[in-house]
């Protein structure tokens, strides 16, 4: 593959991030974000991805000494379902756009060859390439932010499944009657665990007369509680605040013993907003998985935190592209 460098491009809920990779991999030379406003459409999306992507590009160049020719092409990550063979944003419970061909608008407008693959898939790679998973053979990736995503590598490839929606781990039905998820289903991991989720479940938590300190954090205004609020307050020593957490970290445990037992896997990386609260999230976790998982399937698995907090999708975008375009 011709080039130094890739742009990765990362399609969150909460962000969009753009940044330059080195093709033979390593950390990002450049990195712009800003906040996604899904609610502006997908156009709007691309053209604010386009107009950071030439910002990273000049801004390399100019440190390196180098070509526009220096960059092979552009790597995307974006949440699913996603039609990878077209290029096409499916649908996306968590931007609302339906039916987009987000690769195609990229490329053309970068002038560069570009590939597309889910976001959770993005994170995944990019932390098994050059993060926390790096020489593991098989490893499972978790992002816990806007919405709950999964990835799975099995001797270095991706399992994408046939029509490259695999392994959507946030929208498996951990209660068959329980919360409305976004999808339209019911009972769904992501209902629960994701960031907008723990604060609707602080939310009603407080309705039903939990006694926290959350409404004093927010200055009464109990629609400004978002999931970095209840750590705040289970650091302060909220009581309510440490029972959703350990109740959140329960669920996931349920989500993931279900991963150990189907997948035996060797690693598992969790990444995202959610994790910030460490092990206050962690050790809950994991007695949750060692309490429903097969003792030899745990006991081969380790759970662990992303060594790529803020750049896992953008390398991981960029490494896709990389694999894509040797294979």
């Amino acid at each position: 593959m011709k080039g130094r460098w890739v742009l990765g491009v990362d399609i969150g809920g909460t962000n969009l991030v753009v940044a330059a990779v080195p093709a033979t991999g390593g950390q990002p030379t450049s990195i712009r974000s800003e906040a996604t406003q899904a609610s502006r459409g997908p156009d709007d999306a691309v053209e604010r991805i386009v107009v950071m992507a030439n910002e990273v590009i000049e801004e390399t160049l100019a440190a390196e000494r180098g070509r526009r020719s220096d960059f092979a092409g552009v790597g995307i990550g974006c949440p699913g379902p996603l039609d990878l063979g077209r290029g096409v944003i499916v649908t996306t419970p968590n931007l609302g756009w339906d039916g987009f061909p987000i690769r195609t608008r990229i490329s053309e407008k970068l002038q560069m060859p570009a590939s597309l693959d889910n976001d959770a898939n993005c994170a995944t790679f990019g932390e098994w390439w050059q993060g926390a998973g790096k020489g593991v053979g098989s490893l499972v990736g978790v992002t816990l932010g806007t919405g709950i995503g999964g990835g799975y590598i099995e001797r270095g490839r991706l399992m994408r499944g046939v029509s490259g929606s695999a392994f959507e781990l946030g929208h498996t039905t951990i209660n068959f009657e329980g919360r409305l998820c976004r999808c339209g289903n019911r009972g769904c991991l992501e209902a629960y665990t994701s960031g907008p989720n723990i604060a609707a479940r602080a939310l009603d938590g407080l309705a039903s007369g939990r006694t926290s300190i959350l409404p004093d954090l927010v200055g009464g205004d109990l629609e400004q509680i978002t999931a970095e609020t209840v750590y705040e307050a289970l650091v302060q020593g909220d009581g309510f605040s440490t029972d959703l957490i350990r109740e959140t970290a329960d669920l996931l445990g349920i989500g993931l013993a279900n991963v150990v037992n189907l997948f035996n896997p060797q690693m598992i990386v969790l990444v995202g907003g959610v994790t910030r609260a460490g092990e206050h999230l962690f050790g809950p976790l994991r007695e949750s998985i060692e309490r429903r998982a097969f003792p030899s399937a745990v006991g081969a698995c380790r759970v662990v935190s992303g060594a790529l907090p803020a750049t896992a999708g953008v390398i991981g975008a960029a490494g896709v592209f990389v694999i894509d375009r040797v294979a």
